[in-house]
């Protein structure tokens, strides 16, 4: 089965650490909106597989409102086969999330809010440029979770400054609502944002790694705690709400990206769409498709398979590297592992079926970096 990704790249202000592709002026909306409906159909035929999941990502998908949210469900719904019940997630901010929009929003096929909370403190949300304040932050919840139960919130840690004590009564606060998901990402300083800027500047402190460490092992221990699994890297999802458009992609199937920056796979090869709304608008009212393709080679794929299954539960098949890519990549990769499978950052766990290669608690902070070591870089 597949998904389909929508990219809304419009927001009311920049965040400051954010380096995703969006405007603030919504000018194009509209013409926007009418574009991805247009894309979608224009594709329709690279997906031959029953529409799974449909993710509305972004930028600040819940400023569209409920009619537009709508239209473009419907669109999917009249050109692709969809199963019975998909996953249909919408992300939204706080400050979009009037009670009235819920109810209207709960009303529609969307059955899943994936709410960019960050932080419960107003003064972290000042430091991000965040649109909403902490009050509009548990105000969204608390409406929310009377309409929906499949509920994810953001959370970001590593933030300056902020203390253990402090980062643990976010993560409390959180609980508190009882939400089955949890996402969190530590504060990373990506080129050309705000942040970089500031931090150059002497404006704001830089990021302190074993901070963001610190913060992460509180998280990780709380939310196992409070009967979460830790099933990716970022993720925690109590059992049966794990994000099945998200898992989608770590395990490989394919998905239909739609919009500005939207990126696309079809089991063997990759695409993305251009950054830019005015060139995206005028490409497709051509019927040009604004993208670019990337075929992939073995050794691409062995490298992507091994970078997603590292941050999972699922890890690294060796049978399945071995059938997929060939014997010499399996033993490449067990090469490449063994001094982390030494210093306890890896582990082998054998089943009936097959032995996976996976993080250790120690070593899921560490899992990219691990995962470029392992990387293939000489074989096609």
């Amino acid at each position: 089965m597949a998904g389909i990704y929508l990219h809304i790249p419009f927001c009311k202000q920049a965040c400051f650490y954010c380096d995703f592709h969006f405007s603030t002026s919504f000018k194009k909306k509209n013409e926007i909106v009418q574009a991805l409906a247009k894309e979608m159909i224009l594709r329709k035929d690279e997906v031959d597989e029953a529409i799974e999941t449909i993710y509305f990502g972004g930028g600040t998908p819940s400023v569209l409102n409920v009619g537009e949210i709508k239209f473009l469900i419907d669109t999917i719904y009249n050109h692709f086969e969809v199963i019975p019940d998909p996953e249909i997630t919408l992300e939204a901010n706080p400050d979009d999330l009037s009670k009235e929009k819920i109810i209207t929003l709960a009303e529609s096929r969307v059955n899943r809010l994936s709410i960019g909370i960050q932080s419960f403190f107003d003064d972290d949300l000042k430091l991000m440029n965040r649109a909403h304040s902490a009050k509009e932050a548990i105000h969204s919840l608390e409406i929310a979770t009377r309409y929906f139960n499949n509920i994810s919130i953001d959370l970001i840690y590593g933030v300056q400054h902020m203390t253990p004590e402090k980062w643990k009564k976010n993560i409390q606060k959180a609980l508190s609502f009882n939400v089955p998901h949890i996402s969190s990402y530590a504060l990373t300083v990506e080129p050309k944002t705000a942040l970089a800027s500031f931090i150059e500047k002497g404006i704001i402190d830089d990021v302190d790694d074993a901070l963001a460490q610190e913060h992460f092992d509180i998280l990780v221990d709380t939310l196992t705690a409070n009967n979460f699994i830790h099933y990716e890297l970022s993720n925690f999802g109590k059992e049966g709400f794990f994000s099945k458009n998200n898992t989608a992609y770590w395990l490989g199937k394919k998905y239909l990206g739609i919009g500005p920056s939207a990126h696309s796979f079809d089991g063997d090869n990759r695409s993305w769409n251009v950054s830019n709304n005015s060139r995206y608008l005028k490409l497709i009212s051509e019927d040009v498709l604004p993208n670019e393709i990337e075929v992939l080679s073995k050794t691409d794929r062995y490298n992507e398979a091994v970078m997603t299954g590292l941050r999972t539960v699922w890890g690294v098949s060796l049978e399945r590297v071995a059938r997929e890519h060939g014997s010499n990549y399996k033993k490449y990769l067990l090469q490449q592992a063994e001094k982390y499978l030494n210093e306890g950052l890896l582990s082998l766990k054998t089943n009936e079926k097959e032995t996976i290669l996976i993080t250790t608690k120690k070593g899921k902070f560490l899992a990219d970096g691990i995962a470029s070591d392992l990387f293939m870089l000489n074989l096609k």
